[in-house]
């Protein structure tokens, strides 16, 4: 079945034949795949995209009456495609001046054939992603670390406007996993070499208690039924003396969302690039920003290993234990990206990944990204959305925008 349905509004006056003439010659244009239902709305809003073809004027009644069922059958907004012909524009605009009054939110898709298409794929895209969304379960284990006084959700919020359940997770649960499994505060001493001698003993011995951990969170995630989570990770420093930095790196290369020290936004911010673009998402803070070029460094000790061309290992960089990692991800052209935790703001900006860097008193991983548009570097020191933002490769903002505002 195709994920766009395309329904139609005709007013009776007009000749079906010559309408339908009309319909097959401009449908054609598109290039698009479709499933064309026509006038019977039983199944509205079962796909992914629901669109409704204006085709001639006279229909705004038709529609007035549609409302309710319409309503019932779909909460998603009402897209509105017209060709310009037979009045159907005017009509059209005065469907969504009704919409408008009631508070209802819909657009009307109309200009050429190659920006009709573009914007109805765009739509399917982000459409499909909200379904994806719908019904995922998402945990916080443990609380946000101490120093996030910004970085909590709105559960209430994220699962009303996108279906998604946040399902909070004691910390001591994973705690007595890893106990359970044999990694205890002196695991740290294990002399078991399993990487590569170039690497410094305490890395080495480091590696089977990062594997552990690794383990006690896909045991966690599978007893709760997630589909990612974010991990108050520095409570293992003192715990087990160990970092969680390898474990998210392979959890994220694996198809969950796993995200660093408690940030619920940057959680929720890492699952919509996924089910938009499959992309795992490095989660990072800026570490110095030129307000005059637009030039910012992002770092942190964890990137999904599905992200970088090559990773290193080195120990975690504030407590200098553990295992951290150095990857380094294609240069070229990233969006960076977060959302609220109340779902009511979000930040998107476009730019250029320069060059990866390895200075020793940063975290670990470190990434030169200069804004295509400079300006925006003052979001981040006048209004930010907490310190953590989302980095992916590729240029998204339209994509993002998208879903952020429908």
């Amino acid at each position: 079945m195709h994920n766009t349905a395309i329904y139609t509004l005709t007013s009776e006056l007009h000749d079906e034949a010559a309408v339908g003439a009309v319909t097959q010659e401009f449908l054609g244009s598109l290039g698009i795949e479709y499933d064309l239902r026509g006038s019977d709305y039983a199944d509205y809003g079962s796909h992914a995209l629901s669109i409704i073809y204006v085709r001639t004027g006279g229909t705004e009644g038709i529609f007035r009456r549609l409302l309710p069922t319409l309503q019932a059958q779909s909460a998603r907004p009402f897209y509105l495609l017209t060709s310009g012909k037979s009045n159907s524009l005017a009509a059209s605009m005065e469907i969504l001046s009704f919409l408008r009054q009631r508070n209802l939110k819909g657009e009307i898709i109309h200009g050429s054939a190659d920006y009709i298409s573009r914007r109805l794929h765009l739509l399917e895209q982000a459409e499909a992603a909200r379904r994806r969304l719908h019904g995922t379960r998402l945990g916080v284990i443990g609380e946000p670390s101490d120093w996030l006084i910004s970085s909590h959700a709105d559960y209430a919020q994220v699962q009303q406007r996108l279906g998604i359940e946040l399902v909070d997770v004691p910390m001591q649960e994973l705690l007595d996993t890893l106990k359970a499994q044999g990694i205890e505060a002196t695991d740290s001493t294990d002399t078991t070499d399993t990487t590569d001698s170039e690497y410094p003993k305490t890395i080495q011995q480091s590696v089977p208690g990062a594997l552990r951990i690794y383990e006690a969170l896909k045991a966690v995630v599978t007893r709760h039924r997630l589909q990612g989570f974010t991990l108050r990770c520095f409570d293992l420093l003192t715990a087990v003396r160990n970092t969680g930095c390898l474990a998210l790196a392979k959890l994220n290369a694996e198809g969950y969302v796993a995200g660093c020290e408690g940030d619920a936004p940057a959680m929720l911010t890492m699952m919509i690039v996924r089910s938009l673009t499959g992309i795992s998402g490095f989660q990072a803070n800026p570490s110095s920003i030129n307000p005059e070029t637009g030039e910012i460094i992002f770092a942190h000790c964890t990137i999904p290993f599905d992200m970088v061309e090559r990773y290193e290992l080195d120990t975690h960089f504030e407590s200098g234990i553990g295992v951290g990692i150095r990857g380094y991800m294609k240069e070229g052209p990233v969006t960076i990206f977060k959302v609220s935790g109340d779902l009511s703001r979000h930040f998107i900006a476009e730019g250029l990944l320069e060059r990866n860097q390895s200075k020793p008193d940063l975290c670990r991983t470190q990434q030169v990204i200069r804004l295509t548009d400079s300006a925006q570097a003052s979001y981040f020191l006048t209004n930010p959305i907490g310190n953590h933002h989302i980095i992916l490769p590729g240029h998204h903002r339209e994509l993002l925008e998208q879903i952020c505002s429908a």
